[in-house]
């Protein structure tokens, strides 16, 4: 279990990740493909709450993660490993998110494929701030599947990093053109009307 500090920005298919090497040591990027399937009741009580539950394959972590919005920018995340089953919930997700659930069962209702490529910001071997760049395609399922398509950029502090220096690099971004996003996570900005 862990908490995640994050800032998300919405950016345009052309958008270019500005030179970051005068802030910290820089590796990468290094790109993954990541399929993600994310549950939640068919009347969607995960998301009207900002909980994201997701069962994703490839990149660094793959396995469960379940996503529990904190603050603005800030969520607990829960992980469990991977499982072969995509239609079975680990049990200890199911039941921490029972309070949302209601009773009510939980389903695939959209995947994302993502293209991420990921720059690390680090100073010697301390880990200080996760850059990815993803390029996404979302598919929401139901009768008439929805498909869209977007690119958004997400800086992260990690272990060994501090807030200012996250900042910095939001400063960066948006200097370059990313633009604050208004979506909290991935499938909020699917899910939007």
């Amino acid at each position: 279990m862990g908490i995640e500090i994050e800032d998300k920005f919405d950016v345009p298919a052309e958008y270019e990740i500005p030179d970051l090497s005068g802030l910290a040591d820089v590796v990468g990027p290094k790109t993954y493909q990541l399929v993600a399937l994310y549950y939640d009741t068919p009347d969607l009580r995960l998301a009207s709450r900002g909980v994201t539950l997701r069962r994703r394959r490839g990149g660094a972590d793959p396995g469960w993660h379940l996503k529990l919005p904190k603050a603005k920018g800030v969520r607990q995340e829960i992980t469990h490993p991977l499982t072969r089953s995509t239609k079975i919930v680990p049990a200890e997700l199911a039941e921490l998110v029972r309070a949302f659930t209601r009773g009510a069962e939980l389903q695939p209702v959209a995947q994302l494929d993502t293209r991420r490529s990921v720059t690390v910001l680090f100073d010697g071997d301390a880990r200080l701030v996760e850059i990815a760049d993803d390029h996404v395609k979302g598919t929401v399922f139901g009768e008439e599947p929805m498909v869209v398509r977007w690119r958004e950029v997400e800086a992260e502090l990690l272990e060994d990093g501090k807030k200012a220096l996250l900042a910095k690099v939001g400063k960066r971004l948006r200097k370059a053109g990313a633009t604050p996003s208004a979506s909290s996570s991935k499938l909020a900005k699917l899910l939007e009307p």
